[in-house]
């Protein structure tokens, strides 16, 4: 069997805060990705990882998202999706970003995160990064956010602060 390649890029977010006790505060400090992959069992998925940046997605600013759609860019090819790590609160738009700057992309690119962090009980972190993961061999070329169980394409989704999930745009 072929070994299955994912490029996955990480810019921050709550996937990747952890509580910081002499600051009493949850903070994008060190990255949290590798140890949220090294619980998974991957098999024959070989999967390189990009730490492009670690920043809370309220704080990016439009040239982060240039940085953003230029990795991808880079990276994705036909055989090798893209799984983005990155904050829930402008994941969409950094999304939408992607699609307007890649308009025919040659793999699936997918967008998750977490509503409470990697290591806190209850954290999402490791059901959308697996969801993820596995999404990205499943799904036609496109750009999408994958979380709580749900596959959004770019253009129908929003975040539902009220219920800290994803929902369609559509059903608004």
């Amino acid at each position: 069997m072929a070994q299955r390649k994912i490029h996955l890029i990480t810019t921050g977010g709550t996937i990747e805060k952890r509580y910081i006790e002499q600051m009493g505060a949850m903070v994008n400090s060190e990255p949290q990705i590798r140890r949220c992959l090294s619980l998974l069992r991957l098999g024959d998925t070989a999967i390189t990882v990009q730490e492009l940046m670690n920043k809370d997605s309220l704080l990016m600013t439009d040239e982060d998202r240039a940085m953003i759609v230029a990795a991808v860019s880079a990276s994705l090819k036909p055989d090798m999706p893209v799984v983005i790590t990155h904050g829930t609160d402008t994941m969409v738009q950094s999304g939408l970003a992607i699609d307007t700057g890649i308009s025919i992309p040659a793999a699936p690119v997918i967008l998750t995160g977490a509503m409470t962090p990697f290591g806190i009980e209850g954290s999402d972190a490791l059901q959308n990064l697996t969801e993820s993961l596995l999404a990205s061999s499943l799904l036609a070329p496109g750009v999408y956010i994958v979380f709580h169980g749900e596959v959004f394409p770019i253009h129908d989704v929003k975040k539902d602060v009220e219920r800290s999930r994803f929902v369609r745009s559509s059903n608004a």
